[in-house]
């Protein structure tokens, strides 16, 4: 219901509610009944068994299960062979459960924080009294009142205010506490942030008292909108994620294929069906890089930390790889691109205008005239005064002020003309004052000042200007005229244009500071121009957005005026683009709507519904998008977006909990960093990736090709599966771990953003690795032919095992680069990369020459003529990997 719409009696008749005495017990009782309790509601949670079994719908993993249980069914016709490898496969398949089941067990809690900012008790009238209650138990039509610091416990059409101030930034976005009028009634439709006579659930009363009526609760509040937003808003899968189960899905056919061509190629060469059981799993294995989700797990968590160094905490794996597709950054204004720090810019004291220099909280900077710094003439010393002594914020530290960012930026302003914050009160002691209201919009205080008695006024330069009956001007003090008026509201609207927040000074001096009707007759000196500043560093990262094929579009709830102004400042703002507001498309079709948001650069005024759509629209068009946001209204738009951004130091528990990712220091610049670092980790996941598949390829191929020219090789299976699972979980893992620390490749930021929807083996990677693969296969299968010619079958099966282990460690220092030739780098630059080929050397020697260790695998010890042929043998994979950076080159 539009209760914004209709006069407070209408509303008290309407709801059948009493404004003298409340509800009675009795009705309570009936009212809850029926519209249930004050408090939001939430879906059941999935228990940790289904997300267990959740884990198991994977086709890979579907496929390493019947892998694992025919090897431990042909274990028991062939002496117990199998049974090893197939324990050894279903323990990497429940430890890959659980770890999944721990990652998603850490899932969005947005909800319960919702809950957690409902107000805990209102005060309200019940049976003519007034009582304190909890809050959930509030329904619709009770009397509550409102005072100072108390949260909005329901949603309210309010009956009475005086002074009211609320602060609704968690709910609108809305910067500054706004003011609320309960005589105010609308005939038209209002957006949510407009809305002054009414108060909401959550929002904070920071100033004033009211008394309002409770037309909302539970799920039934704007609120309670949200939070039924955040039930029904799906998460999506990632660009990793999605790609990895597109290639596990070709991956798997692969493998089921060729196990099926190799199994009848062996029936139709009559060999024993157990032996070909144990070929079809030794080829399931050599076809899954088990090692692949333990290294993309260990590279993004290590990404996880380096991006804490840059302010930047994530709360997802997967979604360090997600930045470094985002195509779309939809940044909110307020303290992401700006400082959130009032600054005092420009000073018009009639006869000069004045420029400040510095910006937030800093007392460094210079009040400047002609580019020089300025005198302290008649009116600029008095504006200043007025600054320091009608004021009733203080600084805490450059950080932080306590009281009202607007008074806290005319304090700064005092300290750069010379004023010490300090010693105000003691040098000019106050003896009255006229608080703020937002009838008058001035504020008013008497100080002792040099033994004068003076009224120092500040407000709205249009409520100022009607109680001043002098202007100081010219250094004298004469009638104001209406020619002054006027040039003093056109610079006021000049300055309101450009998106500043204006305040006119006035004075006089008075023998009677008792009296309460001092603000009249007053004497205007001038106005000041104050802004939230953007960031130095935002229109750095704005431009490198730019080069980095990242369009960034403002979305915020502040007005139209300053969100441009700020976003023309940015350079977010470009030729040819529109900024719109709420006001703007509440009437467009959504057709209407989604080609204006594809051509908009700025969104003012925005709703949370509006921000859902705008995401919405972007992803339609294969976008991927990072929203920022720090209010409660932003968490469904977080939650949709693919990479939902928080604020760390001014965001609420809500968009903290729904977000992926949370900024320490609440800066544009630092999500572009993150970018950076996603688009570093996604590079170095290519690498590894493509060198582990093409590892697998080429064990495919070994195994294959052994089986179609079994004469050659005496029909001898070259690689059990427990000699497979070592070299994909342990030989490959350790080299393509070290590929995932490779430091970043010149002009990453100047890239274009890579198709979400490419696939991760694309056909130039296919044609690369099937080389790759293909050379791998040449060296094994020779090593093994050699083998069998020098030595018998375990001799042969020991020199393949050691050439498939040096071939693939030989190949990764290949892998560094898809661009460059292995003599075009510092070969050994990377120490990780060096580390794990000694590790997994060492190893290797182990297996070799330890007796127990060699024959659990079936292998033996190598005179050293065997290891030298097997190990030069290794060097061939490497010719292949560099072959292919020429097919690259050419492309």
């Amino acid at each position: 219901m539009d209760f914004y719409r209709k006069k407070p009696k209408e509303v008290v008749k309407e709801l059948n509610s009493n404004v003298n005495t409340g509800l009675t017990t009795g009705e309570v009782a009936k009212r809850i009944e029926k519209y249930g309790k004050n408090e939001l509601a939430e879906k059941k949670k999935k228990s940790l068994l289904a997300m267990f079994f959740d884990q198991f719908k994977d086709f890979l993993v579907i496929i390493l299960i019947i892998a694992a249980i025919i090897s431990i069914a042909t274990s028991f016709f062939n002496e117990g062979d199998g049974l090893i490898d197939g324990i050894i496969i279903l323990g990497i398949v429940i430890l890959n459960a659980i770890l999944g089941v721990s990652q998603e067990n850490k899932a969005s809690n947005a909800l319960a924080a919702l809950k957690k900012m409902s107000s805990p008790h209102a005060k309200v009238l019940r049976d003519g009294k007034l009582v304190e209650i909890p809050s959930t138990e509030l329904t619709i039509g009770d009397i509550v009142l409102l005072e100072t610091g108390d949260y909005v416990a329901a949603d309210m059409r309010l009956l009475s205010s005086l002074n009211l101030k609320i602060d609704e930034a968690a709910l609108t976005g809305e910067s500054e506490p706004v003011e609320k009028f309960a005589d105010i009634t609308y005939e038209e439709d209002k957006l949510l942030a407009d809305r002054s006579n009414m108060a909401y659930m959550s929002t904070l009363i920071t100033y004033g008292r009211a008394m309002g009526i409770v037309v909302g609760t539970g799920m039934n509040t704007e609120i309670g909108k949200i939070a039924k937003m955040l039930e029904t808003v799906e998460e999506g899968r990632t660009p990793l994620q999605k790609t990895i189960d597109a290639f596990a899905k070709v991956l798997g056919l692969i493998c089921i294929g060729v196990s099926v061509l190799v199994f009848i190629l062996g029936w139709l060469q009559g060999k024993d069906i157990i032996e070909l059981f144990l070929t079809a799993i030794a080829l399931a294995v050599a076809a899954i890089p088990e090692g692949l989700t333990a290294v993309i797990t260990v590279v993004l968590a290590l990404g996880m930390q380096r991006m804490v160094k840059r302010n930047a905490i994530i709360k997802n794996l997967s979604t360090v790889e997600t930045l470094g597709q985002a195509t779309v950054i939809c940044s909110d204004k307020t303290g992401t691109l700006t400082k959130n720090k009032m600054t005092v810019e420009r000073v018009y004291a009639i006869d000069h205008e004045y420029e400040v220099t510095g910006s937030g909280y800093q007392i460094k900077g210079d009040i400047l005239l002609n580019q020089e710094k300025a005198e302290l003439e008649h009116n600029l010393d008095l504006i200043l005064k007025i600054s320091l002594l009608c004021n009733d914020a203080n600084l805490e530290d450059e950080e932080k002020v306590l009281g009202d960012p607007t008074e806290g930026a005319l304090l700064v302003l005092a300290a750069k003309g010379g004023y010490d914050l300090a010693t105000k009160e003691a040098k000019f002691e106050r003896v009255n004052e006229y608080p703020f209201d937002s009838t008058r919009k001035l504020m008013t205080t008497i100080n002792k000042v040099d033994d004068k008695y003076l009224v120092l006024t500040k407000g709205a330069t249009d409520q100022l200007i009607k109680r001043c009956k002098y202007i100081s001007i010219n250094n004298e003090v004469r009638e104001i005229t209406d020619k002054d008026i006027k040039m003093i509201l056109d610079k006021n609207e000049e300055y309101s244009a450009q998106a500043y927040r204006v305040l006119g000074f006035a004075y006089k001096e008075t023998d009677d500071y008792k009296s309460m009707e001092l603000e009249e007759e007053l004497i205007f000196v001038g106005m000041v121009a104050m802004i939230d500043p953007p960031r130095e560093e935002a229109k750095d990262a704005v431009e490198q957005c730019n080069k980095a094929g990242i369009r960034v579009m403002m979305i915020t709830g502040d007005h139209l005026t300053t969100a441009k102004a700020i976003a023309t400042k940015l350079n977010i703002l470009k030729p040819g683009h529109i900024a719109l507001s709420g006001e703007d498309t509440s009437k467009m079709s959504d057709e209407e709507f989604e080609d204006a948001i594809l051509n908009c650069d700025v969104f003012a005024r925005s709703t949370p519904e509006d921000k859902i759509r705008i995401v919405e629209i972007l992803q339609k068009h294969g976008n991927v998008v990072a929203m920022t946001g720090d209010g409660v209204n932003d968490a469904p738009a977080l939650k949709q977006a693919d990479i939902g951004v928080a604020m760390g130091i001014t965001g609420t528990e809500v968009s903290k909990e729904t977000s992926n990712m949370i900024l320490t220091d609440d800066n544009f610049a630092s999500i572009v960093s993150a970018v950076e670092e996603g688009r570093i980790i996604y590079s170095n996941i290519r690498k590894f990736t493509n060198f582990l598949i093409s590892c697998n390829i080429g064990e495919i191929l070994i195994i294959l090709l052994a089986m179609v020219f079994g004469n050659l090789f005496n029909n001898l299976i070259p690689l059990a599966a427990i000699h497979l699972l070592w070299i994909n979980l342990i030989t490959d893992s350790f080299p393509a771990f070290a590929l995932g620390m490779e430091k970043k490749e010149p002009n990453i930021m100047e890239e274009k953003p890579r198709d979400p929807k490419e696939p991760l083996l694309n056909r130039p990677t296919l044609v690369k690795i099937l080389i790759q693969g293909l050379g791998l296969a040449i060296a094994a299968l020779t090593s093994l032919y050699i083998g069998l010619q020098i030595g018998d079958e375990i001799t042969a099966r020991t020199m393949i095992f050691v050439t498939v282990v040096m071939g693939e460690l030989f190949r990764t220092y290949s892998a560094r680069s898809e661009h460059k030739f292995i003599w075009q780098m510092k070969i050994f630059s990377n120490k990780t990369l060096n580390y794990s080929v000694i590790i997994s050397l060492i190893l290797l020697m182990l297996l070799l020459y330890v007796p127990v260790l060699a024959s659990i695998f079936e292998i033996t010890a190598l005179p050293w003529n065997n290891l030298l042929i097997a190990t030069i043998l290794g060097i061939v994979p490497l010719i292949f990997g560099e072959l292919t950076k020429i097919v690259i080159k050419k492309r």
